[in-house]
This record gives C-alpha cells, structure tokens and sequence, in this order.
C-alpha cells in the first residue's frame, strides 16, 4: 500500500476542489472521501502521539528501576491516570488475569500449530450418504 504524501494530499484536495460541484458526480464522492481520509490521519497521528508518551513512560519507569529509584512506577502511572487508565483495587486482579491470558495465548502464537494426523478415505462427493463410482 503506498503511503500519501502530504504535499500530494494537499494537491488533490486542490484538484477537486477547483472544480464547480455538481450533485451526485464523483466529485462529490472524491470530497467525502478526502475528509474521511484526513480524519483518519488526524486520529493516527493522535494515537501514535498516546502511544509513544506510553512507551516513554514505560521505558522510564523500567530505567528508573535498574538506577534504584525509590519509586520507578512515578513516570508510567502519571501516563496512566493521565488517561484516566490508572487501574483502582477491583480492577487489579482482573487486569493480572487478563495479562496473564493475553501472554499464554502469545507463546503460542510463536509454537507451531501441531498436525492433526490424516486417514485415508475413499473418494466422495457431497453429501455424506454418496460415493463416486470406481
């Protein structure tokens, strides 16, 4: 999938816009098109912003561990609670489980899927009760 420049983004919205709307007419449907396509890069430009100030913030808490910081989870819960994601008591034990799940079902990923052992059978067709001839 190619990647669209800004520049070339910038030329087509030009493109389109420069020319008279005309109900119903691909133009129209181009216009669509293009706010849908800028929304989107608006919300991926915010979702790697959130993920990058995580990603810092987890490095950071996992840095300050290793220098004997007497705190090393300040930087990532900051992160947290920012976002309103800081975990409370009740959540803990769920959150552990779900981690827990999530990082058995990704070993797993890495495993290759075993073979199921296969039997000979004769030809068929179909349905269950038909066999071809021969």
């Amino acid at each position: 999938m190619a990647i669209i420049m800004r520049s070339e983004f910038d030329d087509i919205r030009a493109h389109i816009t420069a020319e008279p709307p005309r109900p119903g007419d691909l133009l129209e449907l181009a216009h669509s098109l293009l706010d849908d396509l800028e929304l989107l890069r608006t919300r991926e430009a915010i979702l790697r912003s959130h993920y990058l100030a995580l990603l810092t913030a987890a490095r950071a808490s996992v840095a300050a561990e290793a220098a004997g910081h007497p705190a090393p989870l300040t930087f990532l819960q900051h992160e947290l609670a920012e976002h309103g994601q800081l975990p409370d008591g009740e959540q803990a034990q769920r959150i552990l489980s779900d981690a827990t799940a999530a990082q058995a079902m990704l070993t797993q990923l890495d495993e290759p899927a075993p073979r199921r052992p296969r039997t000979a059978r004769g030809p068929h067709c179909g349905g269950v009760s038909r066999r071809l001839r021969g």
